[in-house]
This record gives structure tokens, sequence and C-alpha cells, in this order.
């Protein structure tokens, strides 16, 4: 199968797995033992990881926090912060974030702002087709502002910087669309947030080893990443949470229990996952300048190669600040469902976010395609991709 729906997830590097192997044979310590030699290799093998994470963004190894993915790190950033700031420091209850954002911080911000979700299970198949509506409203005390995006599902920043109340204490906005790949100006919207006294965080899974990030120049309080986007397995990933400025507290606990993580989450660390994910950062920092370029022009090319062959096909997506690989598009006359299946034995692509199974996608919803949703399709790149692959 040619696999061209890297956004979603990607193949394991076979280097990460080599590395990955040892934790998952003879070395099966449990890191949070102490003194005999598994207990210690398994603690010196996470801490090596968490080292390799930071280096990717210039960061410091103990602001880098390990959980199970990018939906967790942005759950745990948001409620975390919004729980400190409100009842320990008595600062705010004031969240602002756009409408395009990945589900886990949407729904996330939604629940703060008090809705609740009916996701009950269902044997229904109908029933997956219906778009799941907030059945009340619960006063949470926190209020959030959902802000509108440009054509390219960019936030405007006097937009935002008009937005922000005297209790404002948070911003959270994706560093790089999922859907159409169109990167938001994370610099300035944080410098905006600095200038206000208010927390920043951005969900920067999407971008992760496809764009420097140096958050020594990026004035970004909190980060998320999931693994499995960089050529790592599922189940690992990492919130990086800046420890000098007005950082310097202890957000609320996700998972309580023990110390694990600086006492952020609780639990035995999956030390043969967390290697991999530090091992495939190493591996990025090592290559990304070279399959960057690689990914760009192979981007170049499948463009051509899909007007070729599906003449009045929109591309979608800011056409310079952009995720490189990521293509956004609606190709008239399909019906994407259908398309993807036909094309199922030997092709994988999306009609959008894997966050979003059997719904329309709500980010071209957003951008005033709502009647053409269905003819939406994502194409992701890799750096395992080569031009063949393109030919569908």
């Amino acid at each position: 199968m040619i696999y061209l729906d890297n956004s979603a997830t990607t193949p394991v590097d076979p280097e990460v797995l080599e590395a990955m192997l040892p934790y998952l044979k003879e070395e099966f310590g449990n890191p949070s033992s102490r003194h005999y030699t598994l207990a210690v290799n398994a603690e010196k093998a996470v801490e090596k990881a968490r080292s390799q994470v930071a280096a990717l963004i210039n960061a410091k190894p103990n602001e880098i926090i390990f959980t199970s993915g990018a939906s967790e790190s942005n759950n745990f950033i948001i409620k975390g912060v919004a729980d400190y700031m409100k009842y320990y420091e008595e600062k705010g209850n004031h969240i602002i974030t756009s409408t395009v954002e990945h589900k886990s911080v949407l729904q996330t911000c939604k629940f703060l702002n008090g809705e609740v979700f009916n996701n009950n299970p269902t044997k229904s198949v109908a029933s997956r087709f219906i778009k799941k509506q907030a059945v009340k409203k619960i006063d949470r005390g926190f209020e959030v502002d959902f802000l509108p995006v440009n054509e390219y599902a960019q936030v405007n920043a006097e937009l935002f910087e008009k937005t922000i109340k005297d209790n404002t204490i948070l911003a959270s906005f994706i560093y790089g669309n999922n859907e159409i790949g169109s990167l938001n100006d994370i610099n300035l919207l944080s410098k905006i947030s600095k200038e206000k006294n208010i927390l920043f965080h951005t969900d920067a899974t999407q971008v992760l080893g496809k764009i420097d990030i140096d958050v020594n120049t990026l004035p970004v309080d909190f980060m998320s990443f999931s693994a499995h986007k960089l050529y790592a397995p599922k189940g690992v990933g990492a919130a990086y949470i800046r420890q000098n400025g007005l950082t310097n507290y202890k957000l609320t606990s996700l998972i309580h229990g023990g110390q694990q993580e600086s006492g952020y989450r609780a639990g035995t660390h999956g030390v043969h996952n967390i290697v991999g994910f530090g091992k495939a950062c190493e591996i990025a920092k090592r290559d990304m300048n070279e399959y960057i370029k690689k990914i760009a022009q192979l981007e170049v090319e499948s463009k051509k190669m899909i007007l070729a062959k599906y003449p009045g096909t929109e591309f979608l997506g800011d056409p310079v600040n952009k995720i490189p690989g990521v293509i956004g598009m609606l190709i008239p006359g399909i019906v994407n469902e259908m398309f993807i299946k036909d094309l199922g034995d030997k092709v994988a692509i999306s009609a959008g976010s894997a966050c979003g199974i059997s719904e329309p996608s709500y980010v071209i919803d957003e951008l005033g395609y709502k009647n053409k949703t269905s003819s939406f399709i994502r194409l992701s790149i890799s750096k395992n991709t080569v031009l063949s692959d393109i030919l569908i």
C-alpha cells in the first residue's frame, strides 16, 4: 500500500525500533524502582530520551513532561492552568482559543465553558454521522472565547489582542493546522500574550520535526506533542512547560498517585515508547533540514500531478506559511468517503483529521466551504515518500 496519511500517523523509523527493542526484552526494569541495575538503566533511558526531546526544541530537559500524546498534553495544560490560575492564584477565569483547533483543545475548552457532551457509545451506524450536540450547560467557573479565523484557518493577531480581558489567563492556538497545513504566526501571537501578561499554549503536534522550533526565541509557555507524528510509536507524547518567568508555579496534576514526571503524571513509565520518542527527536534534529527539502519539492510536484489528473482541484491553506507536505484540497465531483474506499486497498489518504471519524471536516466548514466538505481530501507526505507514490 502507498501510504499518504502521515498527518494521521507515521511508520516507526527502523532506527527508532532498534532503540526500543532492548526495553521490550532484557531491559524491562521499572525506572521508579531504585538501586538495582535494571531500574537504574531504565531511569537513565527515560532521562536520555527527555534530553533528546528537549534538544529538538532547544529546551531544558526538566521542561519536558512525558504523556500519552498530544491529546493528553492539551487536556493537562489547559485544565491544569485553568484550575491553578483561578483557584490558587485567583488571577482570572477567561481563556481564548480558535474555532479550528484540534478537538482535544476545542472540547476541553468547551467543557470548561460549561458544555456537557453526549458521547455515550451506540450501536447505531447512522448515529455516527450525526454531529454530537451539547445537551446542557453547567457553570464550571470559566468563560472561553472561540475566535473565528481567516480563509487560511489562521488567527488574526489584532482580533486576538482585542479579545484579551483583565481576567484572561490563557490563550491556546494550534501551531500548524492538521487538515490544510497553514501555520499560525505563533511568534507574534505569543508575544502579544507576553505583553498582556497572559500564558500561552500551542499544540505543536503537526510541526515537530517539520519546522525549526527554538523556545529560547519563541515566547510560548506550553507546547504539546505526539511521538507518532514523528516516526515514533503511538501512546507517548510530551508537554513542554517553561520553567522560568510566568510559569514558576506548579500546575494542577493530571493524574495523581505518584511522583513520576515531577508529580504531574503518576504511573509507571512506558520506557520503550519514551526511548522511541527520544530517538525519533534525535533523528529529526540530525536529518530534518535534508528531508524537509525533499518533502517540499515533492509537494510542488504532487500538486502539478494532481491538477493534471483532477482539473479544477482547489488547494486550501496558506501557500507559503505552511507545514511541508500537507496538501488539503477540494476535488470537484467526488464524494470523499467513496473516493477513499475505492482506493482503500492501494492508497491511504484521508478526508480530514483522524479525530473527526465519520464526521464532515469542521475546519473546512469554518472556512466557508460547508457545501463542499464531501469533496475534501488530505494527502500528507513523509520523508519516505517518493514521487511515484503520488500517481493515484
